[in-house]
């Protein structure tokens, strides 16, 4: 929020920054160098265009008359909408020698600067000029820079690196003995990539720490966000919480663990079949692992404020994560595409992934060995989630369980090389040759 003591701040910064910018427009200001400064300061990062205020230090209030009335301010806010594509605030401050005029300019999409007729804008001194050809190809490859080799941790000694990430896990999962010195230790991590070292630290990339962290929340608060919770309900809906849980451990040494606890929280279930009766968990481990292991990988690492969530009722489990696929959900079965294959090469080498496009074949083939309604695969606007169901008697499924069944059953016969039939429909159903007609 902009007030009286943030433009006192501001007054006394000792020049103009990135994201300051000082015009006196006692009486008016010109539309387009209005429209041009916007651009501009969107480009760089964002920042203020203040009115009112000298640019010359010592910096003072001369006040400002400009987009005087509410209609006129009004006016000005939806032409910027109209011609820039992106709204900008507009706070008037009332200060004692004058009006002062702050439009809050947002920052430009990671990767994307915004042209003005055709220009891309940014400021030097006084002046308004195109970008050059480095600064718009530095702004071009934003968006393409890897999320992974960023630093988690730029300043680590030897003894931070071994006292952030759990080494010793890292070595169990790819069942080679742990080295005997430090140094050997370091030399192994480092020659993954997980690992760089400068001159005078090694830096912990985000790779590293998202899978081997101890504790993620030891990073920084954007690494901690990234940390998997389990809500576990009372019922079907949202209305009471029983357990509340965030793994804080990276991906890979916390891995079995997460698994255990989701599986041992879900209820008991009768899985009736006709050989085997017994009291099991309502849906199978493997089918479980799958689908979080997959969560985990095929996250949007670039989306903020996230995380991969595991919500379990006492009648489904939804799994969710960040991130829209990059195939459509009727192609997970016999397709694959990870926007993270970095991260999942190195989950399939600790054995916590499967095959390329193994994963979702053996989730329908749990789901169809212990006879429950399909799971269902959700495209939201920014989430992506997975949709285990509890059994369900086939008189019970609704029609759109039933066609989502055998699609899946089709799918998966087809990846199998093998063809679906009326008598594979019935297996999957668990229906007897007298309720053909049932299908």
């Amino acid at each position: 929020m902009i007030t009286l003591e943030t433009l006192e701040k501001w007054l006394n910064e000792p020049a103009e920054t990135e994201r300051l910018e000082f015009k006196e427009a006692k009486q008016q200001y010109d539309t387009t160098k209005l429209l041009r400064y916007c651009v501009a300061l969107a480009n760089e990062g964002g920042g203020y265009l203040v009115l009112g205020v000298t640019d010359k230090l010592p910096r003072r209030v001369v006040g400002s008359q400009a987009f005087l009335s509410p209609t006129d301010l009004n006016d000005i806010k939806s032409r910027i909408v109209d011609k820039l594509r992106f709204r900008v605030d507009a706070t008037e401050l009332l200060h004692p020698d004058g009006r002062v005029l702050v439009f809050e300019v947002p920052t430009r999409p990671v990767g994307q600067p915004l042209p003005l007729e055709g220009a891309y804008l940014m400021r030097t001194g006084e002046d308004l000029i195109p970008m050059t050809p480095d600064v718009l190809k530095r702004i071009f490859a934003e968006d393409k820079q890897d999320w992974f080799c960023q630093p988690a941790r730029s300043d680590a000694s030897p003894d931070d690196v071994i006292a952030l990430l759990d080494s010793q896990t890292y070595f169990e999962l790819l069942k080679i003995p742990y080295p005997t010195t430090r140094d050997a230790v370091l030399e192994r991590l480092q020659s993954q990539h997980l690992i760089q070292q400068t001159a005078h630290a090694w830096i912990i990339t985000n790779l590293a720490a998202i899978l081997l962290a101890k504790k993620l929340d030891a990073f920084s608060p954007a690494l901690a966000r990234k940390a998997p919770r389990v809500v576990i309900y009372e019922g079907i809906d949202k209305l009471q919480t029983h357990d509340d849980k965030t793994v804080n451990k990276g991906y890979a040494v916390g891995f079995d663990g997460l698994v255990d606890f989701i599986y041992s929280a879900a209820p008991q279930n009768r899985f009736i079949e006709e050989v085997v009766r017994e009291e099991v968990k309502m849906f199978p481990k493997q089918a479980l692992r799958e689908l979080i292991a997959n969560a985990l990988v095929h996250q949007d690492f670039l989306a903020t404020g996230t995380s991969v969530m595991f919500e379990m009722y006492s009648d489904r489990i939804e799994i969710s994560n960040p991130g829209i696929p990059p195939i459509k959900v009727e192609r997970f079965i016999d397709e694959y595409r990870s926007r993270n294959e970095q991260l999942a090469d190195l989950m399939r080498r600790f054995g916590i992934c499967e095959e390329k496009g193994s994963g979702i074949d053996k989730v329908v083939k749990a789901v169809e060995k212990f006879q429950l309604p399909a799971p269902d695969f959700r495209v939201g606007d920014t989430r992506t989630t997975a949709v285990l169901f509890a059994y369900q008697d086939f008189a019970d499924m609704s029609k759109k369980d039933r066609i989502r069944a055998c699609y899946q059953h089709c799918c998966l016969l087809y990846v199998n090389n093998q063809r679906m039939s009326n008598q594979t429909l019935r297996e999957r159903f668990c229906l007897s040759e007298k309720k053909t007609r049932q299908l």
